[in-house]
């Protein structure tokens, strides 16, 4: 699968192959994926799931998504800085997430210390870390697709030197790729450079 180029789906639109290896992933490649993302709480949102996907696949947190938000007051950063004890212990027994003890800790944790940072520093932060798009030509296959970059490995040692926790070089090109900062679409995918599948 990892040289695979796109798919053609049953509307005759090209993706790229995970996009449409289960209905739920449809939507969010072709309007979400890849697309920019700004704001504080919208990108403290995004580093909490991909934090929580690690070692686990990304299907498994999308279908917990609102769960999720359920659980973290939508994930606002001031929100969830003024959890106490109680709120992690309703967090280890919530079925609606995944209920990793080091996981949860390090949400509340990095809520805690970027709620004293300037508003709009997280969002200035992670996007000073976006590569120049014209050094990155467009992956063909999957294969083209990079799990680690020297962005990603900045990115992460510059959060971890802010006291960010649970966001190592993977994780962060992880986000990289889901907020918009690259755009991991491959060549022949309708979603690259934005576009959208008719319809959704």
């Amino acid at each position: 699968m990892t040289d695979a180029g796109p798919l053609i789906g049953p509307d005759g639109l090209a993706r790229c192959p995970w996009g449409l290896s289960t209905e739920d992933y449809v939507a969010y490649h072709d309007e979400e994926w890849g697309r920019p993302v700004h704001g504080d709480d919208a990108l403290f949102e995004r580093l909490c799931l991909e934090a929580f996907q690690s070692g686990l696949s990304w299907i498994t947190i999308l279908r917990r998504r609102e769960g999720f938000r359920r659980a973290f007051a939508d994930f606002g950063i001031a929100a969830v800085a003024a959890f106490g004890d109680a709120d992690r212990e309703r967090l280890l027994l919530d079925a609606g997430i995944i209920r990793n003890r080091a996981k949860i800790d390090a949400t509340l944790a990095n809520a805690k210390l970027l709620a004293d940072w300037e508003p709009g520093e997280l969002d200035a932060l992670i996007w000073s870390y976006a590569p120049d798009p014209a050094t990155r030509p467009a992956p063909r296959t999957l294969a083209d697709v990079p799990a680690v970059t020297d962005e990603s490995t900045a990115l992460s040692k510059a959060l971890k030197k802010r006291g960010v926790r649970f966001v190592g070089p993977t994780t962060a090109y992880a986000l990289m790729q889901a907020c918009g900062l690259v755009d991991d679409h491959l060549e022949d995918c309708a979603a690259r450079g934005g576009g959208a599948a008719p319809g959704h």
